[in-house]
């Protein structure tokens, strides 16, 4: 998860044009993804994705990432949203709308690769708080925006984190790679 130095997710009205991505990013960020045979997303990061990934621009622009983020199963969470399609382009998507934790426990069990998530802090202050998270990967990038959508937004108990790793980039930006302790 993007995050700016003072702490916040997006910028008012959903910003994220302040995201530090070069081409160090884009190094690291592919191999992550692969990791992954599943990504989670929440309602507003799906619609931005599905927006964006099939399109000329995203198929285009980063080619290799297009193919991973139209081509792995995406499961969405959402109780409000009721159109999920696939096209040539953006395949594999699941809607998750009743029985979230539950239906979400079971995905986390099933054999495979990791599980992502991809944006959405209301998502994560769930996951968080339903113990379901594993591993948190924070990427802080050298910005302050003064208001916005904090990271955690939400959150109502204290959770433990324990400091894994960590990475800087020449860019500036910080990866802190965190266990969620149980």
């Amino acid at each position: 998860m993007m995050v700016t130095l003072d702490g916040y997710f997006e910028g008012p009205g959903h910003d994220l044009s302040w995201h530090n991505v070069d081409a160090e990013f884009n190094d690291f960020a592919i191999p992550q993804m692969m990791e992954a045979d599943t990504i989670l997303f929440g309602k507003r990061t799906y619609q931005l994705m599905e927006e964006f990934w099939p399109s000329p621009a995203g198929l285009e622009g980063d080619p290799e990432v297009a193919d991973i983020m139209n081509n792995t199963q995406k499961v969405v969470v959402s109780t409000s949203l009721k159109n999920i399609k696939e096209t040539e382009h953006w395949k594999n998507v699941r809607l998750i709308e009743h029985n979230v934790k539950e239906e979400l426990q079971k995905l986390k069990e099933q054999d495979g690769k990791d599980i992502i998530l991809l944006g959405s802090s209301t998502l994560s202050v769930s996951l968080l708080s339903w113990g379901l998270l594993d591993e948190i990967r924070i990427m802080t990038n050298p910005v302050a925006i003064g208001k916005g959508t904090t990271l955690f937004h939400g959150l109502k108990e204290k959770i433990k984190l324990h400091l894994m790793q960590e990475r800087t980039f020449q860019s500036g930006n910080v990866l802190l790679t965190y266990h969620v302790e149980k």
